[in-house]
This record gives structure tokens, C-alpha cells and sequence, in this order.
């Protein structure tokens, strides 16, 4: 079974660094202060939120089927990560009043939905 470095301390969620590392093949041992990539200091529903989301190339549908979440559910996850990766999420208008308007006449999101999308713009 492949064990996975921790990216944030169990104890405090604070971001941890590796200090050591080993080969191996040649028994190479190299001590020092060395970071972890950005997707390994994701939590691991936040890994397998980016992993569904890159198999379904984006398409919020499919990830809602898949996840069995809402569109907002979605959203808020993808905001998440963004700024889990350390970038600012934007401050655009969310959500396009017509498609909303769409997903609620063809039954895919809840009126409670709708609503809580329209007042998010």
C-alpha cells in the first residue's frame, strides 16, 4: 500500500514541509527543509473533488451526477480549492440569471435553489 506525505499537520492544520528523503535503490538519504507541491496540502474530499472535476473536463453536470451535489455545492467546492491552491476567487457575478432560470424550468435545481443562487449575484 502506497503511503501519501501529510501536506497539513493532523494536529493543527497548519502546512508541514518534508525534511527528509530516501532512495530506495542506491540508499541515498538527503536531510533538509523541502515543501510539498500545492496539491498535496489539500484535504483529501478537496483531491477528490479536483480528480472528479478533471475527469468530467469541467462539465458542472456531470460533476453534480456524479457527486450527487447541487450546483451551488459544486461551486463552493471549486472556490474552495481555488483558494486552498492559494488564489483569489473571484468576484464576478456568479451566476447567469437565464441559466438558472433554465435549470429550474427543465427540473434540475430546486426553486429553494434558484433562489439562493439569484440572491448570490
Amino acid at each position: 500500500m502506497k503511503k501519501e506525505a501529510l501536506g497539513r499537520c493532523p494536529v493543527c492544520n497548519h502546512e508541514m514541509d518534508v525534511t527528509r528523503l530516501h532512495c530506495n535503490y542506491c540508499e541515498t538519504t538527503i536531510e533538509g527543509k523541502f515543501t510539498l507541491c500545492k496539491f498535496c496540502r489539500l484535504t483529501e474530499d478537496q483531491k477528490n473533488f479536483v480528480e472528479v472535476f478533471i475527469k468530467n473536463r469541467g462539465n458542472i453536470k456531470e460533476i453534480e451526477k456524479e457527486l450527487g451535489i447541487s450546483y451551488p455545492t459544486v461551486r463552493s467546492k471549486l472556490e474552495n480549492v481555488v483558494e486552498a491552491l492559494g488564489y483569489s476567487v473571484r468576484h464576478e457575478p456568479k451566476v447567469d440569471k437565464k441559466e438558472v432560470l433554465a435549470k429550474l424550468s427543465a427540473g434540475e435545481i430546486t426553486a429553494d435553489e434558484a433562489v439562493k443562487l439569484l440572491k448570490e449575484e
